[in-house]
């Protein structure tokens, strides 16, 4: 077996690539390295930039951890005139590569890079910026066999001969200029730059969002109203009002000192909040009516503030208000649009798919790209509301970064996790870094050739665990929804069949690796996603099969069952050694959620009277969170604080049901949860009238309960309905009605949504 040594990760800074390339490969090799012994010595320019210099030390480095010769670095001695005594490895714009006429080559003006032999010498010439880094990075790739699968040391494969062949000659010219796979790996220098990633802190001043980073309105909204929109009537710090003259002054103005004290900084954001509240002022709608949407008035403003800075690349988001391209207006030449697939689903191909969102995408790319001659996109690759719930895009996601690239998109932003760890996070960013450089690789080479690498012995297993849970997922017919989550999902490709065979899989790829603890714990890691899944999906079973429930020895409560406080403790203890900071976007921590669970499984569930009786809707649930459907209100679950498990969603409609317990019971209170939380647009009934029966036929109306609209807030609240029946109250019906707010709170200012009442378990006791 060949062995891997490790090198220090400060001496790592450099970008594997994946390239459009071609190899020529002769009979005849260049023998770089034969016997531990080298005549070549690695060549630089006179005036080598700090990149090339930076190229020819990296290379240096990594043919002595793979050959354990160490080769010497010189400067050409005579400008304009190439070293000829002994062959070289000639890095960057040398004589030699000007003599022989390849830096006229298309790949300097781009970050490119082009390697060739040229009798026994070697060239690794590089474009702009990191163009000489990246040609190093690749040639240790391809050559030296190295890899930097994550973000700890790269390893090397060590030989005891470097050969090259005689008529070589690779370029590549990356695919996108703008390449960010966002996950914790790279937030890491080393793998970031080896893998020829970008962060947008490096390169933006101002970065997404940005009206209230532009006019703070903590700092302008008091003193002046009219910067920000008209909205019902109102002015509110929801977005700005474009139509403003001194709204466009003071961003010039604002931009003029962040760029002062940012010169370096190649992109500046000028974009709407996240939400709703445009302007409808007059002068906003007048120019939205003539552009057929808020990106009227949009793009009509930012192409004012990119006139004032011709030098700088301004750009501005396509996103929710501002998707569709302006009816009118071409932006200016400086004008980045960032389009954003937020609504797409990703188990199909963007250019197949035929639902609705995958349509509208579809248009919108080809009507921006007739109105802006720069488009990036904004791309999303995890379950943002669980992100270490498996999530099987990857041939998807490779086949929408071919079709982004046809559609003349120059930039990708692949947001992932960001600082915390996601489901098979290190295989999602080297996938994307790949197909950034060159989408037309082969999705499945690359993830094999990663799975090799990364699981060693475990890896077939894995592989297969890849493979059946994508195929599960194409099986199950349903979609794959960046805000699903795993009960959802338990319908299709997170069954309980499904489960227990990749937790199968990977208990065997655990097994072939258990002596080697580095890909033990790399498996180990993999195995947290169906960990989380187990536990999630828990508190949908509740109280049936896969549940955490049990029944006391008495049948008056449901208790959990043995060990489960301790499971949720083993896996949050393993979720912090991982690197999980939180569980979703704005989620819990590990921490946070042990606290969770010991809350749930502190307080014992009384036994239901009412458990799966029989619930009759007068009107439809939401459908795309539909729990168990009508006995949601009877499966003697409660629902908790995330609206999507053990709640049923009404959205602009009322909660109006029948129970019937099959039977007369002794009855002594009804209680009856509703969700309060208006993050996701879900509020209070306005109030809620129960009424009973024996008959189904004769009701008696108890005294209803009225709930106030309350003031502005965030928060996430369980608020009870309750209701106490007369002694010895006999009854075998219950109605109930829950009417939803006709208008939203007037703190909420998106005028396109309607209020959503969410109610959970119908609880009857004696």
């Amino acid at each position: 077996m060949l062995k891997r040594n490790k090198i220090p990760r400060y001496i790592l800074l450099f970008i594997s690539l994946n390239v459009g390339q071609c190899i020529a490969q002769g009979r005849q090799q260049i023998e770089i390295v034969k016997n531990q012994h080298s005549d070549y010595q690695v060549i630089l320019p006179l005036a080598p930039t700090k990149s090339e210099q930076k190229a020819a030390n990296l290379l240096v480095t990594f043919i002595k951890a793979t050959t354990g010769v160490s080769l010497q670095v010189l400067n050409e001695p005579i400008a304009g005139k190439p070293m000829a005594a002994m062959p070289g490895i000639y890095i960057g714009r040398t004589s030699m590569a000007e003599h022989l006429n390849l830096l006229r080559d298309s790949i300097m003006s781009s970050e490119g890079y082009l390697i060739c032999t040229n009798n026994k010498n070697v060239l690794i010439i590089g474009g702009k910026g990191h163009g000489a880094e990246y040609g190093v990075y690749y040639f240790a790739e391809k050559f030296l066999q190295a890899r930097m699968y994550d973000a700890n040391p790269a390893e090397f494969v060590q030989k005891s001969k470097l050969e090259l062949p005689s008529n070589l000659k690779i370029s590549s010219i990356p695919a996108f200029i703008y390449r960010e796979s966002y996950y914790p790996m790279s937030e890491d220098p080393a793998y970031l730059n080896w893998h020829g990633l970008h962060r947008f802190e490096d390169l933006w001043g101002i970065w997404g969002h940005s009206y209230n980073k532009l006019i703070p309105p903590s700092v302008y909204f008091k003193k002046h109203p009219e910067y920000y929109a008209l909205v019902n009537g109102v002015r509110q710090p929801t977005q700005l009002c474009l139509s403003n003259p001194e709204v466009l002054k003071k961003v010039i103005d604002t931009l003029k000192i962040m760029m002062a004290e940012n010169p370096d900084a190649i992109y500046w954001s000028v974009a709407p909040n996240d939400g709703g509240g445009y302007c409808s002022c007059d002068a906003c709608k007048k120019v939205d009516r003539e552009e057929g949407g808020h990106q009227g008035s949009l793009i009509r403003f930012v192409n004012k503030v990119a006139d004032a800075f011709k030098d700088k690349k301004i750009t501005t988001l396509a996103y929710e208000g501002t998707a569709a391209a302006p009816q009118k207006t071409h932006a200016q030449s400086n004008v980045i649009i960032l389009i954003s697939s937020i609504d797409i689903f990703r188990e199909q191909p963007l250019r197949n798919a035929n639902w609705p969102a995958a349509v509208l995408l579809r248009n919108q790319l080809k009507s921006w790209a007739n109105k802006a001659n720069q488009l990036f996109i904004w791309d999303y690759s995890v379950q943002f509301t669980n992100y270490l719930s498996p999530f099987p895009d990857l041939e998807v996601l490779a086949d929408n970064l071919k079709y982004f690239k046809s559609q003349h998109v120059t930039g990708i932003f692949e947001q992932g996790s960001g600082d915390t760890y996601a489901d098979a996070a290190e295989l999602n960013s080297y996938l994307q870094a790949k197909l950034f450089w060159n989408p037309d690789q082969d999705v499945h080479d690359l993830i094999t050739e990663f799975c090799n690498g990364y699981y060693g012995p475990g890896s077939a297993f894995v592989r297969e665990y890849l493979i059946d849970r994508k195929t599960a997922l194409q099986n199950s017919g349903k979609h794959l929804d960046i805000y699903g989550n795993p009960m959802i999902d338990s319908r299709g490709y997170l069954s309980t069949e499904n489960m227990e065979h990749y937790q199968k899989l990977l208990y065997e790829a655990h097994l072939a690796v258990a002596t080697d603890n580095k890909y033990s714990d790399r498996i180990k890691r993999l195995q947290l996603s169906l960990e989380y899944v187990a536990l999630q999906q828990a508190l949908f079973y509740g109280i049936d099969s896969g549940g955490f429930l049990q029944i006391s020895k008495d049948l008056t409560t449901y208790i959990p069952k043995a060990g489960w406080q301790d499971r949720v403790d083993r896996f949050v203890m393993d979720c912090k050694q991982q690197g999980v900071k939180v569980l979703a976007e704005e989620g819990l921590s590990p921490d946070a959620y042990k606290d969770y669970w010991q809350k749930i499984l502190s307080v014992p569930l009384p036994v239901n009277l009412a458990l799966h009786a029989k619930v009759t809707l007068d009107n439809p649930f939401v459908e795309d969170y539909p729990a168990k459907g009508n006995q949601t209100l009877t499966d003697g679950m409660p629902g908790y604080k995330d609206f999507s498990y053990n709640w049923l969603c009404f959205y602009a409609a009322d909660l109006s049901a029948i129970i019937d317990m099959g039977s007369i019971k002794n009855c002594g209170k009804i209680s009856i949860n509703f969700l309060d939380d208006p993050r996701h647009w879900i509020f209070l009934p306005v109030s809620v009238q129960v009424s009973v029966s024996q008959n189904g036929i004769d009701y008696k109306d108890l005294k209803p309960v009225a709930f106030n609209e309350g003031p502005e807030h965030s928060d996430i609240q369980i608020i009870t309905a309750s209701f106490s029946l007369p002694a010895a109250s006999k009854l075998r019906f219950i109605k109930i009605k829950a009417i939803n707010p006709k208008t939203l709170p007037v703190w909420q200012n998106n005028t396109s949504k309607k209020a959503m009442i969410a109610a959970d378990e119908i609880r009857v006791t004696p």
